[in-house]
């Protein structure tokens, strides 16, 4: 462990401290598998019954549809910012073989937990996989240190896109990519945060920071990057989500069924953005 990995954890928001805190968040029934993101069902029927192996394959199709965003990571370093217990690490590796995967997260729980889910991996490969505590805005590791940069449904945590976006850029090697998915509100008309906070409760609480799409797309911009790219997936994220909360004690009108509503009122989207640091 270099020095930079030894300094001080980073400052954490309450709300993200809370919600990451003790209570595993990745063991709540509408999550399963140790993962924690909404999920990507394009290639799952939602006509039928949705089960916790097609909730599993949804989230970790998520991981697979960044990935490909992201080219090709065979032999490449891999940093994922907010890897939560490391399940779309694993995924990398399993799936992708890249020479390593850097998981990075700002709460120490949640490194904790990914350690000892994964222990025997980082046993059998610690040349390959391993965890870093550290914040999107001040990551704990070298210049021009990975090829690739992921990040699954957390930049909608980050605090300040802008110095995101320039460490990205600081610890990509030249030629390298960043692929992010999360959600933002689909413009940036002034009554968007009150209108998601009156819908859903991690925005209300602060979990959640809304932000339109361009707040991302310039901040990379300002830091460099080329050929920055946007895909909405919103559709192929609400109704699944929502579908899969049909079996659990969330009926209509909870919030979180409020995410389909939020997307199909043109409030909020759910995208899949790469960027390009030049080489």
């Amino acid at each position: 462990m270099t020095n930079s990995e030894r300094r001080p954890g980073p400052a954490i928001r309450p709300a993200v401290r809370d919600v990451y805190g003790p209570d595993d968040l990745s063991t709540a029934p509408i999550f399963a598998g140790g993962f924690i993101n909404f999920g990507y069902w394009r290639a799952l029927d939602l006509s039928g019954a949705i089960g916790e192996a097609e909730r599993i394959r949804s989230q970790e199709d998520l991981y697979r549809h960044v990935l490909d965003a992201a080219g090709p990571p065979d032999r490449a370093s891999v940093l994922e910012v907010g890897c939560g217990l490391g399940m779309g690490g694993v995924v990398t590796l399993r799936e992708y073989h890249p020479a390593t995967v850097t998981g990075m997260d700002i709460h120490p729980d949640q490194l904790r937990r990914a350690r000892a889910t994964h222990a025997d991996l980082l046993r059998r490969e610690p040349e390959r996989l391993r965890f870093v505590q550290g914040a999107a805005e001040d990551m704990p590791v070298a210049d021009a240190a990975f090829d690739t940069v992921i990040s699954v449904e957390a930049a909608q945590h980050f605090p300040d896109l802008d110095a995101f976006a320039r460490e990205t850029a600081r610890v990509l090697r030249p030629g390298g990519r960043v692929a992010l998915a999360s959600f933002f509100t689909v413009d940036d008309a002034p009554g968007r945060p009150a209108q998601l906070a009156a819908l859903l409760e991690t925005f209300a609480n602060g979990l959640d920071i809304a932000r339109p799409l361009t707040a991302l797309t310039s901040a990379f911009g300002s830091a460099g990057f080329t050929q920055v790219r946007t895909e909405s997936i919103g559709r192929y994220v609400w109704q699944g989500w929502d579908r899969w909360l049909d079996r659990s004690s969330w009926g209509p009108g909870t919030w979180p069924r409020n995410f389909l509503r939020a997307y199909e009122e043109g409030i909020l989207d759910y995208y899949v953005i790469t960027a390009d640091r030049p080489g």
